[in-house]
């Protein structure tokens, strides 16, 4: 018995030195590939309101902007301001874009409709940005409702808001899922085109991951998921699906947007069409070639059918009125 509870002693202590280095071991790693997956590839603006103003007297309009976001961070982003009371547009962009990425849609939006559009950069994106890491939905989320926040809040008069009730998000991957988690804190948000949305922010932090760390994709990637547990602390890492939010997004209007430029959103974005109640009305076009996720590699011909059929929603889902009618409504 004695010589038992010898070797027990000896193999414990052979053992637990090394389950505390694996143990580490993988806790560093996960807190590593989480970190560099949450700072996100940066890169000069596509194009900017200055250069694209010399084509567009709109494009010429467009203010950069800053507002204080609800953790008393600065968020950014372009801003072209619409006829006073018109709804507002906010434009998210994907995870490794920034604001660039959607500026000829808002610009083509608002002369569609003088609308309100403002372009934000996301957290952690584009050009040296205040914020230096993304949480893949979570912070952004509430950073989306600060942008609207700062819409609403804005009078050119002093007295009268430039925007209207009426508030419309798009956004396409990284953005479209926070649009929808946004949308479910805001029951002002009526109307969203979602392009190319993911199940949850996992799926986010999984391909990032992989594109980083290709080799050995299937294990990094699930190392990566136990980090956010200690990475994001703060607990604003989101663990509930979309899906889970749209349940409960009653009275809106939807257009989903997906293709098989990027299979996996396509079928992310069709299981989450199922989700939405019947009270709120659906569009759903996933066979996009290509989706707005790719759509900088689009044709002249490709990128007009896609931005007509935002435009046309948008225009239909925040009740568009033309300037014809409303002048002789006013008389």
């Amino acid at each position: 018995m004695a010589k038992t509870k010898r070797l027990f002693k000896s193999f414990y202590r052979l053992i637990l030195p090394v389950f505390i280095l694996v143990s580490g071991a993988i806790i560093g790693s996960a807190i590593f590939l989480v970190q560099k997956a949450s700072q996100a590839p940066k890169a000069r603006y596509l194009v900017t309101p200055e250069k694209y103003g010399q084509l567009s007297s709109r494009g010429a309009q467009i203010t950069d902007e800053t507002w204080q976001n609800s953790d008393n961070t600065t968020a950014r982003g372009w801003l072209l301001r619409g006829t006073p009371g018109a709804p507002a547009i906010v434009l998210l962009h994907a995870y490794g874009a920034d604001r660039s990425y959607v500026l000829n849609l808002g610009v083509k939006i608002n002369e569609a409709t003088d609308f309100t559009i403002l372009m934000p950069d996301q957290r952690g994106h584009g050009d040296t940005p205040h914020i230096r890491s993304t949480s893949f939905g979570g912070h952004e989320t509430e950073d989306a409702l600060s942008a609207v926040k700062y819409l609403r809040g804005l009078k050119p008069d002093g007295q009268t808001p430039l925007v209207g009730n009426s508030i419309g998000i798009y956004g396409t991957e990284m953005g479209a899922l926070t649009a929808v988690f946004a949308a479910g804190k805001d029951e002002g948000v009526k109307s969203l085109v979602l392009d190319s949305i993911p199940n949850d922010s996992d799926q986010l932090l999984r391909r990032a991951t992989v594109k980083r760390y290709p080799f050995a994709s299937f294990v990094t990637s699930r190392v990566a998921q136990l980090g956010t547990y200690m990475y994001y602390y703060d607990g604003f890492y989101r663990r509930d699906s979309g899906c889970d939010t749209a349940k409960n997004l009653n009275n809106r209007q939807v257009l989903l947007l997906a293709g098989a430029d990027a299979p996996d959103f396509q079928t992310s974005t069709t299981a989450v069409s199922r989700c939405f109640p019947n009270s709120t009305k659906i569009e759903t076009k996933t066979d996009l070639n290509p989706s707005g996720y790719n759509i900088t590699n689009a044709s002249l011909d490709q990128s007009e059918a896609y931005d007509q059929r935002v435009i046309g929603f948008f225009k239909q889902s925040l009740g568009y009125v033309e300037p014809q009618i409303a002048a002789v409504a006013q008389q």
